[in-house]
């Protein structure tokens, strides 16, 4: 048995395994289908992560220092990759009743030719309806960040939205702000094919920012309004600068990025001091959720799962490349590290 771990910064390797027996309250998923994530998990894998000399404190609600002695955040050579999983269950705990034995389902895991999970009171551990789509399936966690993003820049029918940035998270949003009725959606990114991705499912025109204003660009198209919405998932600086200079005054930036350190030229001068935007950021999974007690973490996956399973949601599009799981870590390394501009959410596929 093996499974995909990162056994130093920025190197992937399939190491071997000895499979476990499930507990009374687990199942274990052989797995077909696998996908990781290309946004917080990259600055993990690049040994780059705050979490690494230190830890969240949720009772400070800051970054502290890890106690002496403590182990960092990220291990390498324990560090196992990977996201969402979707497979079969072939082992089930005595205490399990939710699930049958060669039901599909999908979950958080990584990647790795099985899987043992929690099956007693887990709403993670989604049944996959028939004839639900796998790529639909593992893009439930980038579905969620999406979903919190528009609804925290409070995307309304009518108005202007733009999402900077269309991995996965991206389009994603794309495709939500349009059918939350939208009258104009633009999505930026420097990589054709994503734009027209995202032109397929909902954005009525794409720019690239390398070859143009795009401030000025959102602000023409708007007759001079800018943007009530935009939704930024790129973590870029020059993308951030952009965005205020074609946010709507009062506009909202609902910034969903974990992005890494900006370098010296951002300004919050200029527009930003003009046009009195608001900047929120974004995350589906802090508690509570700004619209508590209506709106929790659970509301929101479960709102994401219904949209992924029932094709309200169209992902086929998104999960690209699909390679197999034998070739997985080095395709980690290229797609997801090294050019990511060839991907927008990798695939995984074992053998049937």
């Amino acid at each position: 048995m093996k499974k995909l771990v990162a056994v130093k910064p920025r190197e992937a390797a399939l190491l071997h395994y000895e499979d476990q027996q499930v507990k009374p309250n687990e199942v274990k998923i052989k797995v077909d289908f696998a996908s990781p994530k290309h946004g917080t998990e990259v600055i993990d894998f690049r040994g780059l992560t705050p979490f690494m000399g230190e830890d969240f404190s949720e009772e400070w609600r800051m970054f502290m220092p890890r106690e002496e002695g403590e182990k960092p955040g990220i291990v390498f050579g324990e560090f196992q990759l990977g996201n969402m999983v979707v497979g079969k269950i072939i082992e089930m705990g005595s205490e399990v009743t939710e699930y049958t034995i060669g039901e599909t389902v999908c979950t958080y895991g990584p990647v790795m030719e099985t899987v043992i999970v929690n099956a007693v009171n887990n709403h993670r551990l989604r049944k996959m309806p028939e004839g639900a789509k796998w790529q639909n399936a593992v893009c439930y966690d980038p579905a969620q960040f999406a979903l919190s993003g528009v609804r925290d820049a409070d995307v309304r029918a009518g108005d202007y939205v733009v999402v900077v940035g269309l991995g996965a998270i991206g389009q994603i949003a794309i495709q939500l702000a349009k059918k939350a009725g939208a009258s104009l959606v633009i999505g930026i990114d420097p990589l054709n094919r994503r734009c027209e991705i995202a032109k397929c499912n909902g954005a009525d025109v794409c720019f690239d920012p390398t070859s143009c204003d795009v401030g000025f660009e959102i602000k023409k198209l708007t007759n001079k309004i800018g943007a009530d919405s935009i939704i930024e998932t790129s973590g870029n600086a020059a993308a951030l600068q952009a965005a205020l200079r074609g946010i709507a005054y009062g506009g909202t930036i609902s910034y969903v990025a974990f992005t890494k350190p900006f370098p010296e030229g951002l300004n919050f001068g200029r527009e930003a001091h003009f046009n009195n935007a608001k900047i929120v950021f974004s995350r589906a999974a802090s508690e509570p959720n700004p619209d508590y007690p209506r709106w929790n973490r659970k509301r929101i996956e479960d709102t994401c799962w219904e949209l992924l399973m029932n094709g309200y949601l169209n992902c086929e599009d998104i999960i690209n490349p699909v390679v197999s799981f034998e070739e997985s870590a080095e395709a980690y390394m290229k797609y997801i590290d090294q050019q990511p501009e060839l991907s927008i959410k990798m695939g995984i596929q074992y053998k049937k």
